[in-house]
């Protein structure tokens, strides 16, 4: 399952898998327990195709964070948990990703990085290459 499909809900925790779109908003269902939740279209939901992490010179997407960390894990999950303390956090992105800028990335970013990571990861999801979408995109460019 692609990342298109992947939802961050605001005020809700972990991941969600979007199921289908209603009139009001959509269907979800989380990642953690399984339930279904409906969520309005006034909710603050981010798909984590579209989120990125800013580095010194550009913005990495997400996915991309993910593949380095896969790498870096052997396709295990990650490391260190996602409630380390804030130094070990920094660290652990440091090795992941390098350039990334410091103070635009919190402390609070890079856990729901390594939270969703391991999510993810618990769910079977672990492909984060691009979509189709994105192919097209790019050989059209």
């Amino acid at each position: 399952m692609a990342l298109d499909k992947i939802l961050s809900i605001g005020g809700r925790p972990g991941l969600y898998r979007l199921l289908t779109q209603t009139r009001s908003g959509f269907v979800g269902e989380s990642l953690l327990d399984g339930k279904r939740v409906t969520v309005g279209i006034r909710s603050n939901v981010s798909v984590l195709s579209e989120i990125a992490i800013y580095t010194l010179e550009e913005e990495v997407p997400l996915r991309e964070v993910f593949q380095k960390r896969k790498e870096k894990e052997k396709g295990e999950k990650t490391s260190i948990g996602h409630k380390e303390e804030k130094i070990k956090l920094e660290e652990y992105f440091f090795e992941v990703l390098p350039d990334y800028d410091e103070d635009r990335v919190y402390a609070s970013d890079i856990k729901k990085v390594i939270q969703w990571y391991n999510i993810l990861h618990e769910n079977g999801i672990t492909d984060f290459s691009e979509t189709d979408d994105e192919d097209k995109t790019s050989e059209e460019e």
